[in-house]
């Protein structure tokens, strides 16, 4: 048993539940703008990007999720492609020092942490944000949880050799485990908060999100082995880095985002 990760988890678990229970959309926006920032560089680490303008346009969109709430819809949109753009000059003024491999590399990792982690505080800032934001840690926790549980007992047929020591029953435990808390949350929810949300609805999206958390996971272990690395950093002891505790949230955003405001 690790206790220290057992020890940092309850106070990551902690921190998060006071952040979301007790803070608003600026505290929201100013927490993930942190945890953007910890996270590019330590992509950018990871992938041994030392190039200071191209880091520096890195920190920057990480801080601008801070201001999520005060930018006009026009520059949020056009964020990403003035990126792009900045990129490519960048390649064009170095004469190919910094080339294309380069800046795809990078420019990934800047859509991939930044461009997925805006949908959270944008989930947040949505009627009922409070409520809806936790099925986002509840897919994620439950898979998790869940996959680990039922793999450690049940693991018999390996899932794929991105991560030699998940397994197939551990992977549809997760995803039962994610439907079966997600239902118990929206029962809570529809009774105390007067909500009425589909027990069937909310059933296909749990379904949704943690399948998509899987593939993030396993998508972040693909990164790793690219760069011949453990962990992202030791920023967290025993849980590894920032990106480490995220990379299943990271790819379930965007479509939280858009399948929860339909309901």
């Amino acid at each position: 048993m690790n206790v220290k990760r057992i020890i940092s988890g309850v106070v990551l678990l902690a921190i998060v539940a006071i952040i979301l229970i007790l803070g608003n959309t600026t505290v929201v926006n100013i927490t993930m703008s942190i945890v953007a920032l910890l996270a590019i560089n330590e992509y950018f680490n990871c992938i041994g990007n030392k190039d200071k303008v191209t880091r520096i346009i890195g920190d920057i969109l990480a801080i601008l999720i801070a201001f999520l709430d005060k930018l006009p819809i026009e520059i949020l949109i056009l964020i990403f492609p003035t990126t792009i753009v900045l990129l490519f000059i960048k390649v064009i003024i170095t004469e190919m020092k910094t080339n294309y491999e380069n800046i795809a590399v990078i420019g990934f990792g800047m859509i991939y942490i930044i461009g997925f982690l805006i949908f959270i505080p944008l989930l947040y800032a949505t009627e009922h944000g409070k409520f809806l934001i936790w099925y986002l840690a509840i897919a994620a926790w439950g898979t998790d949880t869940f996959a680990y549980s039922i793999g450690i007992r049940f693991g018999k047929h390996k899932l794929t050799p991105i991560s030699p020591k998940k397994s197939v029953e551990g992977s549809v435990g997760g995803i039962v485990g994610a439907v079966i808390l997600s239902l118990i949350y929206t029962y809570i929810i529809n009774k105390t908060a007067n909500l009425e949300i589909s027990y069937l609805a909310i059933s296909g999206i749990a379904i949704i999100l943690s399948i998509l958390g899987e593939i993030g996971d396993l998508a972040a272990s693909s990164i790793k082995r690219y760069a011949g690395i453990k962990d992202f950093s030791q920023l967290i002891p025993g849980h590894g880095g920032m990106l480490d505790r995220i990379d299943s949230i990271l790819l379930m955003a965007p479509f939280a985002y858009f399948l929860l405001i339909l309901i």
